[in-house]
């Protein structure tokens, strides 16, 4: 039996355009948190064997040592993550110092579990290859799809199924800094080198997702009449449905292991790969496939006027 997935193409692209309108509005109003890596200046974050301070304690105590505009949030159930510009150092020293001094007692020891800095120069030149790798990773599926479907012209040109690639890439992309947004507006998480690299991960994964259903399209394509298209594309749909059900699968089950087990250090690493290989899926059948179908019909409804 075979699901009719065209037939509810407005459906699926109705909700598909209410979620990304929802996820852009999120991006609009909270922003990603750009990381140190992004951003440049030291990141410290301190551990408290327990009755951990407030924030604007903690704030006060660093802003007498010499640092006013250091950010202090909240990380984990007793850890405290401490942003401040570029520290020497010695002037990291001197934040321990501070901090241990009053608050450290004999009940409550006090651990630095992370110190990293980096470079304005250096946070500048990762945001721009972090830009040109996003570009160029789309051009070169473009290119690539338009070249792999070279022999298939009909109904709707070749390159025009690696633009539609792109749409869906652009869609999971956009929906998961949308979530990403939202969790730094209410939890504070910030975005790094760990986050695009995740994003370029989904971007392959995504568009390998499409080019397996297109490809039974132009199997399909080649070997059989074009009556109906909607109907070709529902065909290789619900044949390489069982695959993509599964091959998602495989790899969530080793990403929720890691989210769970894999520590702090990878834990929004790999939600992003959870929530982009799980979308990516999504979209490939209820977003590429529809819009398909939609360009092939505005096509073929412009050449009759």
């Amino acid at each position: 039996m075979r699901f009719p997935f065209i037939s509810y193409s407005k459906l699926w692209l109705a909700i598909a355009g209410i979620i990304l309108v929802a996820s852009v509005a999120m991006l609009a109003m909270w922003r990603l948190q750009p990381g140190i890596d992004f951003t440049g200046g030291s990141l410290l974050e301190i551990g408290f064997s327990q009755n951990r301070p407030v924030v604007a304690e903690v704030q006060k105590v660093i802003a007498d040592a010499g640092f006013p505009n250091a950010l202090v949030q909240t990380s984990e159930q007793e850890d405290l993550i401490i942003r401040t510009t570029f520290l020497t150092e010695d002037k990291h020293q001197t934040v321990l110092a501070a901090l241990r001094k009053k608050f450290e007692t004999k009940e409550v020891k006090i651990t630095e579990e992370r110190f990293e800095t980096i470079g304005a120069a250096v946070s500048k030149q990762l945001r721009e290859r972090s830009l040109w790798a996003v570009i160029l990773v789309s051009l070169s599926i473009i290119v690539y799809v338009g070249f792999a479907f070279r022999k298939i012209s009909r109904p709707i040109a070749s390159w025009k199924y690696g633009v539609i690639a792109i749409i869906t890439l652009l869609y999971v992309v956009i929906v998961v800094s949308g979530v990403f947004a939202a969790l730094g507006h209410f939890k504070g998480v910030e975005v790094d080198i760990a986050f695009v690299v995740a994003i370029l991960t989904v971007l392959g994964y995504s568009v390998n997702d499409s080019i397996v259903v297109y490809d039974r399209i132009r199997e399909h394509l080649m070997k059989d009449r074009l009556d109906n298209f909607g109907e070709l594309v529902n065909t290789g749909l619900n044949e390489t449905l069982g695959r993509s059900v599964n091959t998602v699968f495989a790899v969530l089950l080793p990403l929720f292991a890691l989210y769970f087990f894999g520590g702090p250090s990878v834990h929004y690493f790999s939600l992003a790969l959870l929530l982009g290989m799980a979308i990516s899926t999504i979209a490939s059948i209820f977003i590429a496939s529809p819009l398909l179908v939609l360009m092939e019909k505005w096509q073929r409804e412009h050449r009759r006027a």
